[in-house]
């Protein structure tokens, strides 16, 4: 009796079981029947490309022979030439311009007439105020002798002293006013612009003239906040003018801003452009070429060859007649060429025609070999 209660109940646990047994069977099943549909799909697959590429002909393409050459991290900014020194000449006495001898577009030197202002005025007041001072000095001379024999108190004597001190300040502010008359220039360079005519009234601080120095001049470029730790470093810098036919000139750094000039946080850079035929004129416009670093054996590459899918970038290498895929990083990118940081070496023969339709694998035919990718345009 306990023998057949023990063999019902391992009945009822192997049907009780039965169902979790056949969902898995049925798993197992259904895993190793995708695993041989996989298999067998990439099979087909690669026969497919294998057959692929035996039907499709050899690509004619253009290699590059990579060597190692200079690469730079540059800037290349506009900049406007402005002038080494403008200098706004002001009138410092009031008065009709009587004379002009320098008109705009003459060169002075410091020291030359530039106008004169009628003087009548002010040479009437310096010989009256010089009859006054000689009197006040010859009266002091009298004072003097009568103060040793004590005919006249010390006060008296103080008064005529400081009355002859007076005198002599006057005299020496319009003798001042007599020479302001004449408009000298203050230093050497181009009437850039007059304004005065003869005949013309003057008022105290009205303008006169405007000269330029000229003999260097400055350029001035916006420099982004981003690169302004390593332009605060360098020196030199090439400047070409564009008025000019791209003539570049060396210049070297005069003055970096401390503070950003506009909204879009761009630090003035002045450069020091050396102008001695006077041909670079204020308010051309050039452009400054700004290098900020230099990598010496660089591996570099036509930007145009570099091929970037998703996330990765690559370039295609011909091998023993093939297209081999290469994955690359990418460093200094220099006008149309690139720096390779990792991936290739020299010797390298980088595909840089016909690379966009190739798959890896397929047979090439290397029609030329370059060692310059500027002899593709020659």
């Amino acid at each position: 009796m306990d023998s057949l209660s023990t063999k019902n109940k391992l009945i009822k646990r192997i049907w009780k079981t039965m169902p979790s047994l056949f969902l898995l069977l049925m798993i197992i099943g259904i895993i190793v029947l995708s695993s041989n549909i996989k298999g067998e799909s990439e099979r087909i697959n690669a026969d497919k490309m294998k057959a692929l590429n035996r039907e499709r002909p050899s690509l004619n393409v253009v290699v590059l022979d990579v060597t190692p050459k200079p690469i730079h991290d540059r800037l290349n900014l506009p900049a406007q030439v402005e002038p080494w020194v403008e200098l706004k000449i002001l009138s410092e006495v009031s008065g009709k311009v009587v004379e002009i001898l320098a008109n705009e577009g003459d060169y002075v030197n410091k020291g030359d007439i530039i106008s004169r202002i009628d003087s009548r005025d002010y040479e009437n007041e310096l010989a009256s105020v010089r009859a006054e001072y000689d009197l006040s000095k010859q009266e002091l001379a009298r004072s003097k002798n009568l103060y040793k024999e004590k005919l006249i108190t010390k006060s008296r004597f103080d008064s005529d002293v400081a009355k002859v001190s007076k005198l002599s300040a006057q005299l020496k502010n319009a003798e001042l006013k007599l020479e302001r008359c004449t408009i000298i220039a203050p230093m050497a360079g181009v009437i850039n612009r007059t304004d005065v005519e003869e005949g013309l009234y003057l008022n105290v601080q009205d303008p006169i003239a405007v000269i330029l120095d000229i003999s260097r001049v400055k350029a001035c470029v916006g420099i982004p906040e981003s690169d302004v730790d390593e332009v605060r470093r360098l020196t030199s810098f090439n400047i070409t003018i564009d008025a000019l036919g791209d003539k570049t000139i060396k210049g070297k750094k005069h003055f970096l801003s401390r503070s950003p000039e506009s909204f879009a946080h761009l630090y003035k850079l002045e450069i020091e452009v050396p102008n001695p035929d006077g041909k670079i004129l204020p308010g051309m416009f050039a452009r400054a070429d700004i290098v900020k670093r230099e990598v010496k054996d660089s591996i570099s590459v036509p930007l145009y060859s570099v091929i970037t899918r998703v996330n990765e970038q690559f370039v295609y290498v011909e091998n023993d007649g093939k297209a081999e895929v290469r994955m690359v990083e990418t460093g200094i990118l220099e006008g149309w060429k690139i720096e390779i940081t990792k991936g290739l070496s020299k010797g390298d023969r980088v595909i840089v025609v016909g690379h966009r339709s190739l798959d890896e694998g397929q047979k090439v035919n290397v029609v030329r070999n370059v060692t310059d990718p500027e002899e593709l345009f020659q």
